[in-house]
């Protein structure tokens, strides 16, 4: 039992070991500079932990899910009227044009989820299909974990396996740039606004591709020119973009025309993750794949991953639909049942505007469920959250308390997962850019 392993970390614990780790590891992250804006990614002394068959269970699982929305994500790229359910913005249809006939729209994607590993319940509540993150900060901080006392010591009883994500990014980079038409090695912008929290995972993803022969260069887009046929930061080419602000974003601050989109118009410049990628990022993908509607556009086995996995969700409207074999009115119902919801804003990211229907008053409720039908919003049914004990450092002293998790597996190209980020949390949002969050990395193990 995972439990059994846990408890022997644990026991290698006491306040001197625990202060001399978190002594070691917070001067390890200044030295690699571990931080999401100015707080320390991790806070906690022990990472998550998988055995290897609870992990083949989430990366077929997920890859399962993964094909149904390649599906989706197929049926909409084809049809206005697929695209309908998806409550797209109008400068979106204008994006999506820019795919036809291009690589494959995702070079890396995120399922996030909570996964009860123990007795295999898993249910997904969001897909990171724009710009997933935190790959950077996994592989840095399971090496930083590595070299503490405790897990030097905790292997003598387990085997660990460190899942590393930013080798992985660099050959799917590749590979989809030759996919495109690309040849030789990319010269490769990273390219976020100067100002985001996560600049620093940004720059531990360019050192590793400069280490491993590739230029790259990490660029603001209010920065780049579009000039004589090519893509530019300053005198450096960039051939392929690893674009990590998003598209909302991009549009929002510099309109349609701007450098990044008019050289991807003219494939002067590959970027990635593509503009259809926005598809699946939606939150109401999950309505999509979940509705009763769509079921002819899946396979058996992918209706049955749906059915166990993906939490019912709808776009908040006005119509009838299914809610467990029966018919009901959709905004009565969810009035009535709001301990049993969340409202999540379709295009927003780290948490912003979603609303726990059991932790918001009645009036409150109705309140937001009349704004989300002005402004896109999906309802999704409440999943089974995740607590876990874990120990820490606080005020000199060794303290275990229970924390939520999540398991949020990469996947690469859309097809192969590898890697998992897990974010911990005492709120029941579980979020690292809302505030309440750190990171930890994740673990395969054996027993020897």
């Amino acid at each position: 039992m995972l439990g059994d392993a846990v408890s022997y970390y644990h026991g290698l614990l006491n306040d001197q070991i625990a202060a001399e780790a978190d002594g070691i590891m917070r001067w390890k992250f200044r030295q690699r500079n571990l931080y999401f804006g100015e707080r320390p990614i991790c806070t906690v002394l022990r990472p998550y932990f998988y055995f290897a068959d609870q992990w083949r269970y989430l990366k077929y699982e997920t890859q399962i899910l993964l094909s149904a929305f390649r599906r989706a994500h197929e049926a909409c790229l084809h049809s206005a009227d697929m695209r309908a359910q998806l409550a797209l913005e109008d400068y979106e249809e204008t994006l999506f044009s820019l795919d036809f006939g291009g690589a494959v729209p995702w070079t890396t994607t995120r399922l996030d989820s909570f996964f009860h590993a123990d007795r295999g319940e898993l249910h997904y509540v969001e897909y990171n299909a724009e710009t997933p993150a935190g790959m950077g900060y996994n592989d840095i901080l399971a090496d930083v974990f590595l070299e503490l006392d405790p897990m030097k010591r905790f292997q003598e009883m387990y085997h660990v396996e460190n899942m590393t994500l930013v080798g992985d990014l660099t050959s799917a980079l590749v590979m989809a740039y030759h996919e495109w038409g690309g040849v030789g090695t990319p010269q490769i912008g990273i390219v976020d606004w100067h100002e985001v929290p996560t600049l620093n995972e940004h720059e531990i993803i360019r050192a590793h591709f400069e280490k491993v022969g590739i230029k790259a260069i990490l660029i603001d887009p209010r920065e780049l020119e579009y000039r004589s046929g090519k893509l530019w930061a300053y005198d450096f080419r960039i051939d392929l973009v690893y674009k990590r602000v998003l598209y909302s974003e991009l549009v929002e601050r510099m309109g349609m025309n701007n450098p990044i989109l008019n050289a991807v118009r003219d494939r002067a410049v590959m970027i990635t993750n593509s503009p259809s990628a926005k598809l699946m990022a939606k939150k109401a993908s999950f309505a999509f794949v979940s509705d009763e509607q769509n079921a002819h556009l899946f396979n058996s086995e992918q209706l049955r991953a749906i059915h166990e996995h993906i939490p019912w969700t709808r776009l908040v409207r006005e119509r009838k639909t299914m809610y467990q074999g029966e018919q009901v009115d959709l905004l009565p119902f969810l009035v009535q049942n709001r301990e049993r919801f969340v409202l999540k804003p379709n295009d927003e990211y780290g948490g912003k505007g979603v609303v726990l229907g059991w932790e918001t008053p009645s009036e409150v409720w109705e309140q937001e469920l009349k704004h989300a039908l002005s402004a896109p919003f999906v309802v999704q049914e409440r999943v089974n959250t995740i607590v876990r004990d874990f120990p820490a450092l606080v005020n000199g002293k060794l303290d275990i308390s229970p924390r939520y998790v999540d398991a949020n597996p990469y996947a690469f190209n859309g097809r192969t997962v590898y890697g998992c980020l897990t974010r911990l949390s005492s709120l029941s949002l579980l979020n690292v850019t809302a505030g309440g969050g750190s990171v930890v990395p994740t673990f395969l193990l054996y027993k020897k």
